[in-house]
């Protein structure tokens, strides 16, 4: 199967071109498309969060950590935090991930078992819409495909390492295990998917969404100012 430098390597690049190419082709700000690169280029190590201790655990623990807690800046300040509130649950966040979330995975994942999955490329993209508060809901879906785009490198990766052309044409025992629907674990199953149900009425119901899509705005109408203020 394909090493950490191969899909870091992939995911990277797919990374330049995302963010290069809203650039160039839809005018986004800068400073955005940079961040939605960085997210694309660290999100194809997130599917190698159940392969045990090693670098993809520790590097992806050790970035989530010190960067959510700055995206979720905006949403704290949405919930009317005070300046002080919001460094205290920005400190709990960094050590929540850090040292909680990085434990759990260790502890109850198995490798290429519900992470090397569609449902849990779902999930990655809910929980970066979710995280990434913006006013510009297409912003977020920005950096949400940004996420989707890295982690799906990584499956798709999976699958053609598993294909075997040396000897002639023939599928090692790995095949379909990265690219699927479920595992072999039913409560993991049903954790996904409830996981993928709840992100998705928590998204439904998010305000921001709510404000800006009453009264049937047209997204180009919604999207403009946002971006010009971004700019600003």
């Amino acid at each position: 199967m394909p090493g950490f430098k191969v899909h870091i390597t992939a995911s990277t690049a797919l990374g330049v071109a995302y963010g290069a190419g809203a650039a160039v082709g839809y005018d986004v700000p800068l400073p955005a498309c940079v961040l939605a690169g960085g997210l694309c280029s660290v999100s194809g190590m997130l599917p190698d969060l159940d392969s045990g201790p090693g670098t993809p655990l520790r590097e992806s623990v050790s970035f989530a950590a010190a960067v959510v807690p700055m995206l979720l800046i905006e949403r704290f300040k949405q919930m009317g935090m005070a300046p002080e509130s919001i460094v205290l649950a920005g400190g709990l966040t960094y050590l929540f991930i850090r040292f909680g979330v990085g434990r759990m995975l260790r502890k109850f994942t198995v490798h290429r078992g519900i992470f090397h999955s569609i449902p849990a490329l779902a999930i990655a993209g809910e929980l970066a819409y979710y995280i990434c508060a913006h006013e510009n809901p297409w912003m977020r879906a920005f950096n949400a495909g940004a996420v989707m785009v890295g982690f799906g490198s990584h499956l798709v990766l999976d699958e053609i390492w598993s294909i075997e052309f040396r000897h002639g044409f023939h599928l090692k025992s790995s095949f379909g295990t990265a690219i699927k629907f479920w595992s072999d674990c039913w409560y993991a199953n049903l954790i996904a998917y409830a996981n993928v149900i709840i992100l998705a009425l928590l998204i439904m119901q998010d305000p921001t969404i709510n404000n800006q899509m009453s009264g049937g705005q047209n997204p180009n109408t919604i999207a403009t100012p946002s971006i010009d203020r971004t700019v600003q």
